[in-house]
């Protein structure tokens, strides 16, 4: 049986209470648990995706994004507020952070954008319906790759997710001057 999470959340509370509650974790534990499964695992971003609680569950061999979707470690606004100290920047931090669903796939973070119905608030059926195909989609190249006869099977299935996220945010030692690669990535 597949895995699809869908992921709309701000995130994780950060407050002291939270953590002795245990929530640190928690996150942590669902990452570890989410790497290491055996089946075709689908991350779906829908809304907003910040935060540890987004990612605790979107360790995903296939993470696709609604285009009008954000994803981030932390809020354009707890990024302000952090950086600036002003919470009012956080149009500039969003910039800054790069979150949207096209510079997520640009980075090779987010393997595909799914285009929205506009508005899709207006047209939720057919926002689904795209989500829907879209995970179908992907399910089944996963399943004919990893789980069908003759197929790679799950331990290829849990290395390639792990290849997946190591090669997001990989440390460059070999760039030039100017932060370009000297070899293509």
């Amino acid at each position: 049986m597949p895995v699809v999470a869908f992921i709309d959340t701000p995130g994780a509370y950060p407050g002291i209470g939270s953590e002795e509650r245990g929530q640190g974790t928690a996150i942590a534990e669902s990452l570890l648990t989410m790497a290491a499964l055996r089946v075709p695992c689908v991350a779906v971003v829908i809304g907003e995706g910040g935060s540890g609680g987004a990612l605790a569950i979107g360790v995903a061999d296939r993470i696709l994004m609604l285009e009008n979707a954000i994803y981030a470690v932390a809020s354009p606004e707890a990024c302000a507020a952090i950086l600036w100290k002003d919470a009012a920047k956080a149009p500039e931090a969003a910039e800054t952070m790069r979150i949207t669903a096209e510079d997520l796939f640009g980075f090779g973070i987010v393997d595909e954008v799914i285009p929205e119905p506009v508005p899709a608030h207006e047209r939720p059926r057919d926002a689904i319906a795209a989500v829907g195909a879209a995970v179908a989609r992907h399910l089944a190249d996963l399943h004919a790759a990893y789980v069908a006869p003759g197929a790679a099977g799950p331990d290829a299935l849990v290395d390639a997710r792990d290849a997946k996220f190591r090669r997001i945010g990989a440390w460059r030692e070999d760039l030039a001057a100017d932060g370009v690669p000297a070899e293509p990535v």
